[in-house]
């Protein structure tokens, strides 16, 4: 299926933050997992997909449309959640089965009604009086409702308890599972996307660092743990990372397969996605 995101070149400048050269593309049918530490520029990214601010630079595709251009077609195709996004307190989620359904032609109001069921979200209680779980959960049924072909979400599952994380994660698996539909899944929750994600976009900085295949990503890092004087020792080409302890060393190594050949001796265990981001993202060299 063909890409249902394609961004090249964004740039958006602030005066003390911008966004450079940002591309990647989500294909169709599958999860991408966009990650980063607070303000590497993931907020910015996806407003930029929504067509909520003014590009500096670069193309953005959304389902092959302009976003600013063609905002109202493409409001028909996806979800949106946000982190900053809420609903009034006086509202109850009855009143938003009443308000979408005449706002939205797709909207499904027995969709609604079962999802809310299904997260044991009471219809009649005023949305002040809800967790801050609920509420969560309240906004993604709401992004889900209308049946888009696509979901935009910013950090959704923040603020879920384990289980209920967990619930949710299902819902985004059943509802990838035609491939007709997609997600962008911006998360901290690295173990979320462990889980779920197929690809893997890692923003750092304004710079995209890699947008890559999760299992290639997996099979490409590894973490070497040895000793100070043992890893004084090894080829610094294959080490992009290093973190010190009182004892030993842990290096993060990219090309792991050739790396695991050279140091047959050496403790060498798959990256996780945590492993990777904190490694660069702390900007924890080997020289």
């Amino acid at each position: 299926m063909k890409n249902v995101i394609e961004i090249q070149g964004l740039c958006k400048r602030y005066k003390d933050f911008s966004l450079q050269d940002v591309s990647f593309a989500v294909p169709g049918g599958s999860i991408m997992g966009f990650i980063g530490e607070n303000g590497a520029g993931k907020t910015t990214t996806i407003k930029a997909l929504l067509g909520l601010l003014r590009r500096d630079g670069g193309t953005v595709r959304v389902l092959g449309c302009d976003p600013v251009r063609d905002r109202r077609a493409i409001g028909k195709e996806i979800g949106v959640v946000l982190d900053d996004s809420f609903f009034a307190p006086s509202m109850r989620a009855k009143d938003i089965y009443y308000v979408m359904s005449h706002l939205h032609p797709q909207w499904d109001k027995g969709f609604f009604s079962d999802l809310c069921r299904r997260f044991s979200l009471p219809l009649e209680k005023d949305l002040k009086d809800y967790s801050k779980g609920m509420q969560t959960k309240l906004k993604l049924c709401t992004a889900i409702a209308h049946r888009p072909r696509l979901l935009i979400l910013d950090e959704p599952t923040s603020g879920l308890d384990p289980v209920v994380r967990s619930e949710m994660l299902d819902l985004f698996l059943e509802f990838i599972g035609d491939e007709e539909h997609s997600i962008l899944l911006s998360s901290h929750i690295t173990s979320d996307l462990e889980k779920i994600a197929d690809y893997i976009t890692f923003i750092h900085a304004g710079k995209v660092v890699f947008s890559e295949a999760k299992d290639d990503l997996r099979e490409q890092y590894g973490v070497m743990k040895c000793g100070k004087e043992q890893a004084g020792r090894l080829d610094g080409a294959h080490v992009i990372g290093r973190r010190d302890s009182k004892f030993d060393v842990e290096l993060l190594v990219d090309n792991r397969p050739e790396a695991m050949q050279l140091y047959p001796g050496v403790l060498m265990e798959p990256a996780s996605i945590d492993d990777i981001i904190t490694f660069i993202a702390k900007g924890v060299e080997h020289k």
